[in-house]
């Protein structure tokens, strides 16, 4: 009897220690990661004693600069990519992610060729185009999905911060800091991304630029409605006069009511958008993993005189069904 006690009162000691240390190692973690989070990236940079026009450089390298030398489709398309690449807040630029991307294409198509020569399969066109969609789906699709996804899950932050950016702002200013002031505030306040960008502002104004124009410039790079409207709200009033922070209160409230409302078409839609979604990446995620688990299930039918029409086919049905998907679920709000 007494070694059963004795082995509980164990047990319970084991216990208490196992628990007393994971509270101190969790409630150090987050400490440790609450005090990272209110640091943002520029400010990180500046603590590691970069000079801040080297900041500015790495910070903007990705911005959207337009192509408008090129043709209207494909300055849309390279446009699109770039605003994408800069809102995921990855450290390569555009031209890197095309290098990465154009190598890791032909590396693929060559590795596959390979291998299916080595299966002894016969090489015609049916394969050709099979490897060569096969190595655009991974090289490709995959690493622009994932890109996308990054945006815009730090679009939508952005989105969240920047009317707590304005209510700082307003604040600030009542208080009586001038506006130079009030954005320093935010960039040493706020978090990423929004403390960065705010942080970029600060930094083009203090080497002369005018402020209106670094504001623009930022809802260029973002290109959000509520940025917009704040820029504009305030070059008219630098231009007429008036409370500002009055002017700021109101837009902040208007873009409160207007996120309510995304944020209630978006339940709403959620069941659509959700199957537009997997309507299209399901299909390349598909074909991407058949043909690394059992490639002989394409590799069979690939020699097929009726393989090329259906080939063709399916890949303009799928791009035509991703456009119409795209058209149907943009809502605008």
């Amino acid at each position: 009897m007494t070694s059963e006690i004795i082995r509980i009162f164990i047990l319970l000691a084991i216990f208490a220690a196992v628990f007393l240390i994971i509270q101190v190692v969790g409630t150090s973690l987050a400490r440790n990661r609450t005090h990272r989070g209110a640091v943002n990236r520029r400010l990180q940079m500046i603590a590691s004693g970069e000079d801040r026009e080297a900041v500015i450089g790495k910070l903007v390298k990705n911005r959207p600069t337009g192509y408008s030398d090129l043709p209207i489709w494909f300055a849309t398309i390279a446009g699109k990519i770039e605003r994408m690449v800069f809102v995921s807040g990855a450290t390569f630029t555009t031209s890197q992610l095309g290098l990465f991307i154009l190598i890791g294409v032909v590396a693929l198509f060559v590795i596959t060729m390979l291998i299916v020569a080595l299966t002894g399969t016969s090489i015609g066109l049916g394969v050709i185009l099979l490897v060569t969609l096969f190595s655009l789906a991974a090289a490709v699709g995959l690493p622009l999905m994932i890109l996308s996804r990054m945006a815009d899950l730090r679009r939508k932050r952005m989105e969240h911060q920047f009317p707590v950016a304005l209510d700082i702002f307003v604040r600030a200013l009542r208080s009586g800091h001038p506006v130079a002031a009030a954005i320093d505030l935010l960039t040493r306040e706020m978090e990423d991304p929004i403390g960065t960008e705010f942080g970029l502002i600060s930094d083009e104004v203090a080497y002369g630029a005018d402020l209106v124009a670094s504001l623009e410039h930022m809802a260029d790079r973002w290109d959000l409605d509520d940025m917009k409207m704040f820029v504009v709200s305030l070059s008219v009033q630098s231009q007429t006069g008036g409370n500002l922070a009055e002017i700021l209160d109101n837009i902040s409230k208007v873009i409160r009511e207007r996120h309510q409302m995304f944020l209630k078409v978006k339940a709403l839609s959620s069941e659509g958008r959700m199957t537009a979604w997997m309507l299209s990446v399901l299909p390349i995620l598909a074909f991407v993993s058949i043909f690394l688990v059992t490639p002989q299930y394409y590799l069979d039918t690939s020699e097929d005189p009726i393989f090329l029409y259906g080939f063709i086919t399916l890949i303009i049905m799928y791009l035509v069904g991703v456009y119409i998907i795209r058209r149907l679920v943009d809502i605008k709000v």
